[in-house]
């Protein structure tokens, strides 16, 4: 159609010499509402980082389309029972209606997490992952997860600031999701709480998704070397994965673009190269 190809004809370009670049227009924000194949700072969290948690549920906190549009569109393996002790091939999502943008959607959110963990008691913590609409007029996620943590016995629930609009790509929504893991799930680690024995030759894999199964051929091959791995992040990963990391001795990192924030934090914060 006209007007698409009007929009598009930006896109691609022939470059000719003796020109500085060729006009090709890109590395716009992605707008609110308006799919993209490119991702948005929500996909980056909610798809890319968060979603292979498989012992967490996720909930795609806003209208239908955006939970519709992330759900099983990536090739995340994991081990486990669907519904029991793993998650990640089910949707959850608040749903927002017009009525939920007037009014708000806060008491929305805290029925799903009570409904959830009637339905689905084995899960072991929750994030939070905020459309679009959630940062547009203002809801208060933080209030309602530590309302909830608190009120289901210090429960880790994590709300992420990832709405769409912050980002240009899914990159800015990798970095929201690493401060999220260093404030929601690293600050709030304490010494007693854990009995994790380590030994010289833990490492942890760090920003492998496990997509076709990848994670599980670099784990094979570093065991054999004689290392253990005592964490994947995130495909076939896990919460108590997520909270021994901080124990590792040495953090391999895959994809850089997605998880060098939390590794730098790591090194700064518990001296792990």
């Amino acid at each position: 159609p006209d007007k698409t190809a009007k929009r598009r004809a930006k896109h691609l370009n022939v470059h000719e010499a003796g020109k500085a670049d060729c006009g090709v227009k890109s590395n716009l924000k992605s707008i609110p509402g308006v799919m993209t194949i490119r991702g948005c700072a929500y996909a980056g969290s909610k798809g890319v980082v968060w979603g292979p948690i498989k012992d967490m549920i996720h909930i795609s906190h806003g209208p239908v389309g955006c939970g519709q549009y992330s759900w099983g569109s990536r090739r995340n393996y994991y081990a486990g029972t669907t519904g029991i002790d793993t998650f990640v091939t089910l949707q959850f999502t608040s749903d927002f209606q017009e009525k939920d943008i007037v009014f708000g959607g806060d008491k929305k959110l805290v029925k799903l997490i009570d409904e959830l963990q009637e339905l689905f008691p084995l899960n072991n913590g929750i994030t939070i992952q905020s459309e679009c609409p959630i940062g547009l007029i203002g809801d208060d996620i933080e209030a309602v997860s530590k309302a909830k943590s608190k009120e289901y016995g210090g429960k880790t629930i994590v709300p992420v600031r990832c709405e769409g609009f912050r980002g240009v790509s899914q990159s800015l929504g990798h970095h929201i999701a690493n401060d999220a893991v260093r404030d929601w799930v690293f600050d709030r680690l304490t010494p007693e709480k854990s009995d994790f024995e380590s030994t010289p030759y833990d490492v942890a894999i760090i920003g492998d998704y496990n997509i076709g199964g990848d994670a599980w051929s670099s784990r094979i091959l570093l065991e054999e070397m004689g290392l253990r791995v005592i964490a994947q992040w995130s495909g076939d990963g896990s919460l108590a994965e997520l909270e021994a990391t901080p124990k590792a001795k040495l953090n391999i990192l895959h994809c850089y673009r997605s998880m060098n924030y939390i590794s730098r934090h790591m090194e700064e914060k518990f001296g792990i190269p």
